[in-house]
């Protein structure tokens, strides 16, 4: 996540053996047992959970959460590994791409003396059956603070976590293929002033009516009190009546909020990240994440310092949004 929160050598070797057999380069705690059984945290809870697989789940964001990435810095090796990652799981989970590629290069100005830089998007669809003209847009941004002095900010709950999870929905809605399309977007350089969404935005592939809702997932992974916000009923009303639906069913407390102007500083998300953009042109959004933690903008944030179980019952609670959404339909913008 970016602002208004307060912010607190390349392993070349590593490139080909994340592409052609990630699953080396997790933890030991992650890695398949020898009979093939996964040994994932709390696979259990994973089985228990219908639809999402835990497991999977669990293994993605260990992968981009991994010292091998180096922190995800846009325009770094690292962001590049992982965005290697992603071009390798876009297809393996059925998405399609979008337009003329999986990506979409765009150049920002960076802060401080950086001069201009490239960040790169990375997109993939679903073709809605009922409604292939009315998009939900789903996001998640995959870069994060790289390498400071010596130390790894490895991101894993920002954003490892909702990068992760918007891989684990492309496979489940491509298994259960939705009403609405379903655009899915990787976004670069959010750490940088939400780049990647601007760019987007300002230059969108499908036209900016047809997005009925952006989806916004970022740091979705680490709550010990087990909860979750949903940010945006403030400002789309028509949205809570499915926040609270579902919340009555999830099996970790789904919370609205974080959204309203009246709020102290730091406490309104609603430009605290990639829905932001979205927002002030217009798009309806719900952005989903915890509220601050020990580890935010930390080199703290690793991937052993997750909440396994609730991260896992937290992206089946969003798969669940997204599908009452889809079946119960949008009102037109």
């Amino acid at each position: 996540m970016s602002s208004p929160r307060a912010l607190p050598s390349y392993l070349k070797g590593l490139l080909p053996l994340l592409v052609l057999f990630p699953l080396a380069l997790l933890p030991a705690a992650c890695k398949p047992s020898v009979d093939g059984t996964p040994d994932a945290p709390s696979t259990t809870q994973a089985a228990e959970v219908a639809g999402i697989d835990g497991d999977r789940l669990l293994r993605d964001i260990s992968v981009l959460a991994h010292d091998s990435m180096e922190g995800r810095r846009t325009g770094t090796p690292g962001a590049e590994r992982s965005r290697t990652f992603l071009l390798q799981e876009f297809p393996a989970r059925g998405l399609q791409p979008l337009g003329g590629g999986w990506t979409s290069a765009f150049q920002f100005e960076g802060r401080g003396d950086a001069g201009t830089m490239e960040g790169l998007n990375v997109l993939g669809w679903i073709e809605g059956s009922e409604h292939p003209d009315r998009y939900i847009v789903v996001t998640a941004h995959y870069d994060h603070l790289g390498l400071r002095d010596d130390e790894t900010y490895n991101g894993a709950d920002d954003n490892a976590s909702g990068t992760a999870a918007l891989l684990a929905l492309a496979g489940w809605f491509s298994e259960n293929r939705p009403s609405h399309s379903l655009l899915f977007i990787a976004l670069d350089a959010e750490e940088m002033g939400l780049q990647g969404a601007r760019a987007f935005v300002a230059d969108a592939p499908i036209p900016l009516e047809s997005v009925a809702v952006n989806v916004n997932l970022d740091m979705v992974s680490r709550s010990e009190a087990g909860e979750l916000y949903a940010a945006g009923t403030y400002h789309y009303p028509f949205l809570l009546s499915v926040v609270e639906a579902v919340a009555g069913r999830s099996e970790i407390t789904l919370l609205t909020g974080h959204d309203s102007p009246d709020l102290p500083a730091g406490d309104d998300w609603t430009m605290s990240s990639d829905h932001g953009p979205f927002h002030e042109a217009g798009v309806p959004f719900l952005y989903f994440g915890v509220e601050d933690h020990a580890g935010y903008h930390q080199p703290s944030d690793v991937f052993e310092d997750i909440t396994p179980e609730f991260y896992i019952r937290a992206v089946d609670t969003i798969r669940d949004v997204i599908l009452t959404l889809d079946r119960e339909g949008i009102p037109p913008r």
